[in-house]
């Protein structure tokens, strides 16, 4: 009974990534910049995507999604620092820190599970274009996003049922600018033992899988295009994996960094800066790759610029 109600009653001091009050100022506006360039980039994904028919493909379907969940990323963490910072406090309660564990978990496996169905639909793309539009049909693409959102939704509940029965104290410190849910654990009072046990096999299953799925579309990839005899063929064909390559290295990579970051230094403060990469420097950057490196989206960007441009 005790211990239920340390963590009716508990609130956390999220320490951020500094201290010093002249800081602040410079860190609001530098955050609440990069949350409003990659709202709006992703955004304009989505509506360059849902407003030309030529671009209703099963690439660019898979894209809007990871546009879509890129968005409910950020908003998992910045909007809350940002309050945070501009009322000069530090605290947030019991029940939203376990909501930020649960969203972050969810949409973290998400952009995990979306970067492989798209690999896979490259793969099929290059390697099978002839049956490329029975292979890739809307009923099968609509069901992967629907399997990946079940398969996640399921995973990050446990995990957070799982945090439900912690105890916590009042006025507890994670030294990060969010609830990461390794930081979480830290700083429980009972016994976190089960939940470790979870969460390196979740991570393991949900990492070492998907990664494999990304090597292995992209090894049949590589060795399409190696028979290919047409030199102008290698280079479209591989063009359209471009962008996905650059996001696929920036996502496993920044998430690399958080982890060396974390098990190799001890710093909390190394920690926290990964972790910025991660969460909003990742997002923020992926509408740049897609529109900057592919012909289409930028043509349907431009006419949709030039539009509203043009309305009085």
């Amino acid at each position: 009974m005790e211990a239920e109600n340390l963590t009716q009653l508990s609130e956390f001091l999220l320490l951020g990534l500094s201290g010093a009050p002249q800081l602040q100022p410079v860190l609001f506006g530098l955050f609440l910049s990069m949350y409003l360039v990659t709202v709006l980039g992703n955004l304009l994904i989505i509506l360059a995507v849902s407003s030309d028919s030529h671009l209703h493909t099963p690439m660019y379907f898979f894209l809007s999604n990871l546009s879509f969940v890129d968005i409910c990323f950020i908003s998992t963490t910045v909007p809350k620092m940002l309050v945070n910072i501009q009322a000069q406090s530090k605290h947030i309660s019991y029940v939203w820190c376990l909501t930020q564990v649960y969203f972050l978990m969810m949409f973290a496996g998400m952009c995990n599970f979306l970067l492989v169905v798209m690999a896979y639909d490259r793969f099929v793309a290059i390697g099978h274009p002839l049956h490329y539009t029975v292979i890739m049909n809307p009923c099968l693409c609509g069901l992967l996003v629907l399997a990946s959102w079940f398969i996640i939704f399921w995973v990050s509940l446990v995990h957070h049922l799982l945090m439900k029965r912690l105890a916590f104290s009042t006025g507890t410190e994670i030294p990060h600018f969010f609830c990461e849910v390794a930081q979480v654990l830290k700083v429980a009072r009972s016994n976190t033992l089960l939940n470790n046990i979870v969460l390196y096999v979740a991570t393991a299953l949900l990492g070492v899988f998907p990664v494999a799925g990304i090597l292995i579309s992209y090894f049949q990839i590589v060795s399409s295009l190696m028979r290919m005899s047409s030199t102008e063929g290698k280079y479209k064909a591989f063009s359209t994996c471009g962008s996905q390559l650059c996001v696929v290295s920036l996502f496993y990579g920044t998430g690399l960094g958080v982890y060396l970051s974390s098990a190799v230094t001890h710093s909390s403060q190394s920690s926290s800066m990964a972790s910025v990469m991660y969460t909003m420097v990742t997002p923020m950057l992926n509408p740049f790759i897609y529109s900057l490196r592919n012909k289409d989206v930028k043509g349907v960007l431009g006419r949709l610029l030039s539009r509203a441009a043009s309305c009085p």
